[in-house]
């Protein structure tokens, strides 16, 4: 992959992070990526893998289609993964943790932009410090049912909070990305443009302190990781991606 390299994340960026739980990265990805993830994506929603989904809303065939774990069965995915600048962002900036069994607080996702998002397209919206309220809330299902239902608070009426609340949307240009951290309640609106895609690829990142604790109604994985409960993740689920003198992400 002939791709250039990514520009330094400011010492500016990793304190929004920290402050607000999200951060917008600006052209992290270059064209090479972008165009090695779409072709990808349209090759993984002709031939999915075994977690795919296609939500419908309103009894009528959705435009939400998602899959997860591409890694372990695209070559692609897997390049994308080990070799794209994905690893050293969340590296750099050491999560939507009660969908996943882990135990920790190093976890960030990076949400990369594939197309245009706007407000209209469907940009995700992140509560400006929840990550740091000290409570996990019981994990949303996208099917509208209660099949991550694990006994703790509900998501409070966000909608109803707006006025007291400091919400925060980012839009983004294709290469561009947000990290966010797992506690960080977000959401995003239905794309409303009928012509316009809004794709993304999303990955999932963790750091030393991360420890695997399996529990019920989160997430299926793809295979049970060859790990006891309770260890880091370096496995053959969770390999370490990127290694510094500081710390690791898988």
């Amino acid at each position: 992959m002939n791709a250039d390299p990514p520009r330094e994340i400011t010492e500016g960026e990793v304190r929004r992070y920290d402050e607000d739980g999200v951060v917008l990265l600006k052209g992290m990805f270059d064209q090479a990526w972008l165009k090695h993830l779409s072709e990808q994506i349209e090759v993984d929603i002709a031939n999915p893998g075994p977690l795919h989904a296609e939500l419908e809303e309103n009894g009528q065939p959705g435009r939400f289609f998602f899959d997860t774990f591409m890694w372990t069965y695209n070559a692609a995915f897997k390049q994308f993964v080990f070799e794209s600048p994905a690893a050293r962002i969340a590296a750099r900036m050491h999560h939507d943790m009660p969908y996943w069994p882990l135990n920790g607080w190093q976890v960030c996702t990076i949400w990369l932009a594939l197309d245009p998002v706007t407000k209209e397209s469907g940009a995700v919206e992140y509560v400006r410090g929840s990550h740091k309220w000290g409570i996990q809330f019981n994990p949303t299902a996208f099917a509208g049912d209660d099949r991550y239902e694990q006994g703790m608070p509900q998501i409070p009426d966000i909608e109803a909070m707006r006025h007291s609340l400091q919400l925060i949307q980012y839009e983004l240009e294709p290469g561009d990305c947000t990290v966010h951290h797992a506690l960080l309640v977000h959401a995003a609106p239905g794309n409303t443009l009928a012509t316009k895609r809004r794709r993304a690829v999303v990955t999932r990142w963790t750091g030393d302190d991360v420890r695997y604790a399996p529990k019920p109604k989160i997430q299926p994985l793809i295979r049970q990781p060859t790990i006891p409960p309770g260890a880091p993740l370096d496995s053959d689920l969770w390999p370490v991606v990127w290694a510094t003198p500081r710390g690791r992400s898988s």
